[in-house]
């Protein structure tokens, strides 16, 4: 295969959530590309099949994959496993903070421990790597893609933790973007609307039907659909795009 096939070889990238979901769709395509990928979950035994999944895939590019296992909201663990997977996988080029949970509830029934265990895992564990990997990043000139939402733009009821969380990302993001661009590196988000993962299978049927009837597009996003973002903000085409929010609903939030 040519180079161009795989414009991201020999980069190394960290993906948070990348056990399933858009987070290991995320991880696959990046590994196509010819990424070495390291797969973070909350335990390595979690990450493990991504791993062995982007492994096959970027086995064309020589690309490998490893999984890692760590409790975003620590700020020390966070840290610690940013140099580890610089010392083994040589580097880091490329950060996509995936990781996130929901704990959807009516504001006055949401418990304290509800909102503030959606705010440490979406906003601070970010917040957490983007801290620890923003030298190295600035060395290799890399990029940073965070997964926000289309409700921190728009608000949701029965999630004020989750927008809240979402909406602090995209200010994140933008902060971020502004504080090193100067050292070349460039950070983004990109928010999804209703995409098929096992987060958004619990929806009921009725729901969903009048979820996809507000779609402009009529049907709900795949995984894939928000990797392919990744990928582009990852790659070549994304070298002169920073403190953006590329949203992937379908039209949803129009």
């Amino acid at each position: 295969m040519t180079e161009i096939e795989h414009p991201l070889r020999g980069k190394v990238a960290v993906v948070t959530g990348a056990s399933r979901g858009i987070g290991r769709a995320i991880a696959l395509r990046l590994a196509a590309r010819g990424a070495t990928v390291a797969c973070v979950a909350t335990s390595a035994e979690r990450a493990r099949e991504s791993a062995d999944a982007c492994a096959q895939a970027g086995a064309a590019s020589g690309a490998r994959a490893a999984a890692y296992g760590v409790d975003v909201s620590k700020t020390a663990a966070v840290a610690e496993l940013v140099q580890q997977v610089q010392t083994e996988l040589g580097g880091l080029d490329i950060l996509v903070n995936n990781a996130g949970i929901t704990r959807d509830q009516l504001l006055l029934r949401m418990s304290e421990e509800e909102f503030d265990a959606v705010v440490d895992t979406n906003l601070k564990g970010a917040w957490n790597f983007i801290r620890a990997s923003a030298r190295p990043l600035m060395k290799s000139r890399g990029r940073i893609i965070n997964i926000a939402s289309v409700v921190g733009l728009t608000g949701n009821a029965g999630q004020s933790n989750y927008a809240a969380s979402k909406a602090g990302l995209i200010g994140l993001t933008r902060s971020v973007a502004k504080e090193l661009a100067s050292r070349n590196v460039c950070c983004n988000a990109v928010a999804p609307g209703y995409i098929d993962t096992d987060m958004t299978a619990a929806i009921d049927a009725k729901a969903k039907e009048t979820l996809v009837a507000a779609i402009p597009l009529g049907r709900t996003g795949a995984a894939d659909d928000v990797a392919q973002a990744v990928e582009y903000l990852a790659g070549p085409g994304g070298a002169y795009i920073t403190g953006q929010v590329l949203v992937v609903d379908g039209g949803l939030s129009l």
